[in-house]
This record gives structure tokens, C-alpha cells and sequence, in this order.
């Protein structure tokens, strides 16, 4: 017996969260943890907080040229932070 409306565990939980609404919020959970791999090790040791609510990502810098840097920088970090992300995510920075 042939079944012709198979799909992979991982497509079959992706679509369940997409059907409850929560695919959005771990897509920025993962952009979160992923924050490293993004910026670099010396900005992440300096980030203290990092937080997304209604699609403007928030930092929390503790070293003022960093800060100063990624001022400077937050059109492209952006652009590199929705390529992460594979989609639209962030639409603002707030940095503190």
C-alpha cells in the first residue's frame, strides 16, 4: 500500500506550529541564541541582554564603542539579521 500523503516528523511539527501561531516566536528564539554567530565573539561577550517584541530587536551593550559601532552599523546588521533568520524578523534596533 502506496501512501501518497507522506511527509517527515520535522514537516509535520513545522506545521503544526505554524498552524498554532508559534513558528514566528522560535525562529526569534533561535535568532537569539544564534546572536554569536551573527555579530562575532567580541560584541556577544559585550551584549548583556537581547530580547525581539513586535519585530524590533533590542540590545543591551555594557562597552560604549561597541555600542557606538553598531550604531553606525544597524541598517546592515539588520539585512545580516533577517538573512539569518531566512526571512523578515526585525524590523528596528533599539540599542542601549
Amino acid at each position: 500500500m502506496k501512501r501518497s500523503n507522506t511527509q517527515t516528523l520535522k514537516e509535520a511539527i513545522n506545521s503544526y506550529f505554524k498552524a498554532m501561531g508559534i513558528d514566528k516566536k522560535l525562529k526569534e528564539i533561535r535568532l537569539v541564541e544564534s546572536w554569536e554567530d551573527i555579530v562575532g565573539i567580541t560584541i556577544a561577550k559585550s551584549t548583556r541582554g537581547i530580547y525581539i517584541k513586535n519585530s524590533v530587536l533590542y540590545l543591551k551593550i555594557n562597552s560604549s564603542i561597541i555600542r557606538h559601532e553598531l550604531l553606525m552599523i544597524r541598517e546592515g546588521l539588520i539585512k545580516r539579521v533577517n538573512e539569518k533568520a531566512g526571512e523578515q524578523l526585525i524590523n528596528r534596533i533599539v540599542i542601549n
